[in-house]
């Protein structure tokens, strides 16, 4: 067995810089809370190459003397605590003394900075952990940290980096909960020389969610701000009905700190059970502030995630809170049905006569209003025949149920149709067809609609606008972050695009709609679109289903919508018996 030693300390540096330094984000967001921590009102963050390159953090804070300097760059030298007690008081983003010794162990590092009071700052140069040189340089007061070759000490660490795109995304992710974190400082980004975005100093929080996710965005929501003795909520939450596909302006803050906490996260969601769709996630901007010592937030080597010391009570104290709010905005908040009140009324089940009796006849369909016209023969024959339903023709229609469930009476049994379920299948074969033969159609609109974007969403869509006008789509540049909608698919009513802009940028942005996969982000943005597309005519009646049944078996795949969901389910003799234990 080899014989027990000391690690020497680049080695044990670079190894904590595995657990604290895992993608350039990391290196930017230990940068940003050092400059917070000491006291600056004015930051500046630059990046190049997702920051592989280069990371360069800029601030007008107290700055460090010669000594302090040298001491910040040895392990576990802060000024922040002195003792294990000070952790149960933390009122600072920092407190370890890990992050700049391991950001130099596997980088080019160099730092420059000075205080008050001194005519002359210092400079230090460090590469892969060895000091290259100490000395005097001239400077404003405040810190200048600037680290480049990222991780190439350590090659093997930098194979596991994502694209710069990915990359970039976190850091500008980073950037931007900090500024939120704390409006009453300055914050610009820089990435491989342009502006990401530029903030000033900002007196409330609305303005900071403006400057960084625009206006239309801060003008959907609505302050909040509750009390209770040790818990208090304050911020901004989604007005009811206004909601995004994805998590991205959820964000929370524990005692000015962002976090990913699950229990707020959760309390939020839960919320607005009753105010938004599902699978919608509600927009808020909130800080939770608790007596220090109830919090622990060095549970995570990152101090990205926190632990409560009363789970329960603090997602009770946000639940009660957020439904306090949206009942003064006027939105019943009516508690859960019970579960015996969920089953089918048969007061919602609505025979229709005397069609009930007339078989259904899968013919040449007769198009209703709401429904997509039928899959031309060409696009049809370019594939495998859609497979026949040996029911279809002796299908009888008996009625429907919650205008969206059609019961039909077979040779076999019942069957129980989804309308919407259908419908999007319907839509998605036909806009397939129509995305692969480049021929989508669209309409202008005599008043443009207005877009505005945060950053990473406009750099995104910039990125992507040939893409989605050669989609039916008519978007244009009008400003900084600032865009035009001039022309929609016809599927789409000129009201949802804005919202669906978005959620598809959501998409974009989780990589669910893949760029340099053209046929796969076709077949992804044909996804989203179908579930747009469905707009249900009420009542339905046997025409509508009689076009609705020939379309869907015309399909390639009619047994399941696109998200996967069958279309239709078949209760045979055999089931319906032993249900009723004949």
């Amino acid at each position: 067995m080899a014989k027990v030693r000391i690690l020497p300390d680049r080695v044990a540096n670079q190894i904590a810089a595995g657990e604290v330094i895992e993608r350039p984000a990391a290196v930017v967001k230990e940068l940003v809370e050092n400059a917070l921590d000491a006291g600056a009102t004015r930051i500046e963050v630059e990046f190049r190459h997702g920051g592989r390159s280069l990371m360069r953090v800029e601030d007008n804070g107290a700055g460090m003397s010669r000594d302090d300097a040298l001491l910040s760059l040895e392990r576990h030298a802060t000024s922040k605590i002195a003792e294990a007690a000070d952790l149960d008081r933390l009122a600072s983003y920092g407190f370890r003394g890990e992050a700049l010794p391991s950001i130099a162990s596997v980088s080019r590092f160099e730092l420059q900075t000075r205080e008050s009071g001194h005519d002359a700052g210092t400079e230090i140069l460090v590469n892969g952990g060895k000091f290259v040189h100490v000395r005097e340089c001239g400077r404003p007061v405040g810190t200048r940290i600037e680290v480049t070759q990222l991780f190439n000490s350590v090659p093997a660490r930098r194979k596991f980096l994502k694209t710069d795109q990915t990359e970039a995304a976190h850091i500008v992710q980073c950037v931007r909960l900090y500024a939120l974190a704390c409006p009453a400082a300055s914050f610009t980004l820089l990435e491989d020389g342009r502006v990401i975005f530029r903030s000033p100093e900002c007196a409330t929080l609305s303005e900071r969610v403006a400057e960084i996710f625009g206006r239309q965005t801060a003008e959907s929501l609505v302050a909040i701000e509750t009390s209770e003795p040790g818990l208090r909520l304050s911020g901004l939450i989604g007005r009811p009905g206004v909601g995004r596909s994805t998590r991205h302006e959820l964000i929370v803050f524990v005692n000015q700190r962002p976090v990913d906490s699950r229990t707020l996260n959760y309390a939020l969601i839960e919320s607005y059970h009753e105010s938004l769709p599902k699978g919608r996630y509600p927009l808020a901007f909130v800080f939770f502030e608790c007596d220090p010592a109830a919090v622990d937030v060095n549970v995570h080597p990152a101090k990205r995630e926190v632990r409560f010391r009363s789970e329960p009570q603090v997602r009770s104290f946000v639940i009660r809170a957020v439904l306090q709010r949206l009942r003064e905005l006027g939105v019943p908040v009516p508690p859960p049905a019970p579960v015996a009140d969920r089953r089918l009324p048969m007061a919602d089940f609505r025979p229709v006569a005397p069609l009930a009796s007339r078989p259904l006849i899968v013919a040449p369909p007769v198009v209703a209003a709401a429904a997509p016209p039928p899959l031309p023969p060409a696009a049809i024959g370019n594939h495998q025949s859609p497979i026949p339903s040996p029911t279809a023709p002796a299908w009888r229609f008996v009625g429907l149920a919650h205008g969206s469930y059609a019961l039909f009476e077979t040779v076999a049994g019942l069957v129980l149709l989804d309308r919407r379920a259908a419908h999007e299948r319907v839509w998605f074969e036909r806009l397939q067809e129509q995305f692969r033969a480049g021929a989508v159609p669209s309409q202008r609109l005599l008043l443009p609609v207005p877009l505005e974007l945060d950053p990473i969403a406009a750099a995104l869509l910039l990125d992507r606008l040939a893409f989605l006008n050669a989609h039916g789509f008519g978007l244009a540049e009008f400003g900084r972050n600032f865009f035009r909608v001039e022309a929609v698919p016809t599927w789409m009513e000129p009201a949802d695009a804005e919202p669906f802009l978005r959620d598809l940028l959501g998409a974009f942005r989780d990589g669910r709609l893949p760029e340099k996969n053209t046929e796969l982000a076709r077949e992804a943005l044909a996804r989203l679109a179908a579930t747009k597309a469905v707009r249900l005519p009420q009542p339905a009646g046997e025409a509508e289903l009689r076009a609705l049944v020939a379309q869907l078996f015309a399909t390639r795949t009619p047994l399941t919508s696109p998200a996967g969901r069958p279309t239709y389910i078949e209760l045979n003799h055999g089931e319906l018996a032993r249900r009723f234990q004949k």
